[in-house]
């Protein structure tokens, strides 16, 4: 992954850690902490379909938390529409792309139930890795 991709999703990570106060911050270090952040930021439509940074922070959180559960990396994909950060799963093909996960659904009026989308994601992982 490039320096310039890494600090991209490390200064969006840090503005959704930035929801916890000083206090709690340790929380964000936990798969349940991050998906309770998550949850919190989406109940209480803090950013709008238009915040577009804002809302692919949320994915970098989740992608974070699915990196902790299943023991993915981040990489850099390239494709037609340009250079995204995405999840590969070791040596194999599967790449998830959480930047968008959470935005397009915001986008499309869905409810969004994190743990839900969380463990739906993860069986979906886990079939494909067998």
């Amino acid at each position: 992954m490039s320096e310039e991709m890494a600090q991209r999703i490390e200064s969006q990570r840090l503005w959704v850690k930035g929801h916890f106060t000083e206090e709690s911050q340790d929380k964000y270090q936990t798969i349940d902490g991050k998906l309770y952040l998550l949850q919190g930021i989406l109940n209480n439509n803090f950013y709008g379909k238009d915040k577009t940074w804002e809302l692919q922070s949320l994915g970098i959180t989740f992608g974070d938390s699915l990196v902790q559960k299943l023991g993915l990396e981040w990489v850099e994909v390239e494709d037609e529409y340009g250079i995204d950060p995405a999840l590969k799963y070791k040596n194999t093909s599967i790449l998830l792309f959480p930047l968008t996960m959470i935005s397009k659904r915001v986008e499309q009026d869905e409810q969004i139930n994190i743990e839900e989308l969380f463990e739906g994601v993860c069986k979906y992982v886990i079939k494909s890795m067998k």
